[in-house]
């Protein structure tokens, strides 16, 4: 991969913010908790939404089974819930890339100093089917997943030092935006001191994500345009970036 001098980075959270999967993702661990332990209904109850995988199966196995997972039994829980989750992906009829989010990235790419990375709590395995299924697998360089650190500001400072190794060797500032979906990716946010957009595309509601304070707020990502305004706004050569405020978007 060849060396190119960026300006900034875009990182993008992955479930309600660039795809919805209709449920396969739930569906999967289902089936991986049904099969390993005879355990039914193994999410139900348990707050999930934004969680990333690692802390969502690690509450399940608390729940559930009273205790924690060794190493080989972690290993093997992934294991058959990739196996399923394409199973279950491949048949979703609610599997849906959300509103604009083509047209955006095609954006974005087009920009030779914008490089866009992921910052998800999905394993990386599980990251690469969804975006398999979206036909979104090559507009991302790089990335930072569950299964490089179950808390969020881990993964998020690890998404952009990746980022950072796409630079030149030589010192040059970078601006770091990140797009996501719920009030934990603009919390991570706030601590790192980097840019939010927070989309209310499918995690929190509109309400929510305005009173967790984010930079900037939309409704979706239907209008590049938009996004590309808020680049703009977002300063020049500067990290970290200052405060703002949140700027709405046209809401649904």
């Amino acid at each position: 991969m060849s060396r190119v001098t960026l300006e900034v980075l875009v990182l993008f959270d992955l479930d309600g913010t660039l795809v919805t999967t209709g449920g396969a993702d739930r569906r999967a661990l289902l089936r991986a908790f049904r099969e390993l332990w005879g355990v039914d209904a193994a999410v139900d109850g348990l707050r999930v939404h934004g969680r990333t995988d690692p802390e969502i199966i690690e509450g399940i196995v608390r729940a559930r089974l009273g205790t924690s997972l060794r190493g080989t039994e972690r290993r093997l829980l992934y294991s058959r819930y990739l196996a399923h989750l394409e199973e279950e992906l491949t048949a979703s009829p609610g599997f849906q890339v959300l509103p604009g989010v083509p047209d955006l990235l095609d954006t974005l790419t087009a920009d030779p100093k914008i490089a866009l990375g992921l910052a998800t709590g999905n394993l990386e395995g599980a990251a690469r089917l969804k975006l398999r299924r979206a036909g979104l697998v090559a507009y991302f360089r790089f990335g930072a997943f569950g299964s490089d650190a179950a808390d969020r500001e881990t993964l998020v400072r690890l998404a952009i030092d990746r980022g950072r190794a796409l630079l030149p060797r030589r010192r040059h500032p970078i601006r770091v935006i990140l797009v996501g979906d719920t009030v934990l990716d603009i919390a991570a946010g706030k601590r790192l001191k980097i840019s939010t957009v927070a989309v209310a595309s499918g995690g929190d509601s509109y309400e929510t994500l305005a009173a967790a304070n984010p930079d900037h707020l939309l409704s979706d990502l239907s209008d590049p345009t938009a996004f590309l305004r808020i680049l703009k706004m977002s300063g020049k050569d500067v990290e970290p970036l200052g405060r703002r405020k949140p700027r709405p978007g046209v809401r649904p």
